[in-house]
């Protein structure tokens, strides 16, 4: 495989997890401010943000120089 081909399903693929873990933590941020009884979404504002943090923290620790 090329490897211009193999950086773009790389990049692809992070993408689609991205998507799937934000969406994933607004669904659950959602689920537990309507357990909680919360009337300001607290939990779908910060989880999907600790996520990104997360993933970004990750994407970082990845592309990084190895030393």
């Amino acid at each position: 495989m090329p490897k211009q081909n193999k950086s773009i399903l790389q990049y692809a693929g992070l993408a689609t997890t991205m998507f799937v873990f934000i969406g994933g933590g607004v669904w659950l941020g959602i689920k537990v401010d309507q357990w909680a009884g919360l009337r300001t979404p607290i939990a779908t504002w910060l989880l999907p943000l600790l996520i990104l943090v997360g993933i970004l923290i990750g994407i970082v620790r990845d592309t990084g120089t190895k030393k």
